[in-house]
């Protein structure tokens, strides 16, 4: 009973936040988060298709892989959302909407400034610091030279010297 229920509440959290990329209001990546926890601890099939999804792929696996938000999607992210608030603010000219919006704002400004921590991506949409894969890949070319056999008598000279 239990699985079905984690099960039903991960459908309701994907398909909210599907909505959610499209209204931008409703935080997306939050929702798929949630609705990839709820699939892992409910169904092993359920949470292979989910992290197979497109959505998934765009939105939930790099905040997982880096715990963050590149700058270039938080600016999209901010700037969306306050159109949206700004065009429901003229539509509904009520100040109780007017307030209830400005408290969302203040939210998300406060939310992507400095809750939600901002990463650099690399160009094949992976966030990554360099440096590790830049100093393991000096240290195995390092290894590889020190084991290779000369190629000619000039290299053994020098080796002999060198030791």
């Amino acid at each position: 009973m239990k699985r079905y229920l984690l099960m039903g509440l991960g459908f309701v959290s994907f398909g909210l936040g599907m909505v959610g990329v499209f209204v931008p209001v409703l935080p997306t990546t939050p929702l798929l988060l949630l609705a990839a926890f709820l699939f892992s601890r409910s169904s092993a099939r359920m949470d292979a298709w989910i992290k197979s999804t497109r959505v998934w792929k765009s939105y939930g696996q790099p905040f997982k892989d880096s715990s963050g938000i590149a700058r270039r999607k938080k600016v999209h992210i901010v700037g969306v959302s306050y159109l949206a608030l700004g065009a429901s603010a003229f539509l509904v000219q009520k100040p109780i909407v007017w307030g209830v919006l400005a408290a969302v704002a203040l939210f998300l400004a406060w939310l992507m400034l400095f809750r939600i921590p901002t990463v650099e991506k690399d160009g094949i949409g992976k966030f990554v610091d360099p440096e590790p894969e830049i100093e393991a890949i000096g240290e195995v070319l390092a290894e590889q030279r020190a084991h290779a056999a000369p190629a000619n008598a000039v290299e053994v000279g020098v080796r002999q010297v060198a030791e």
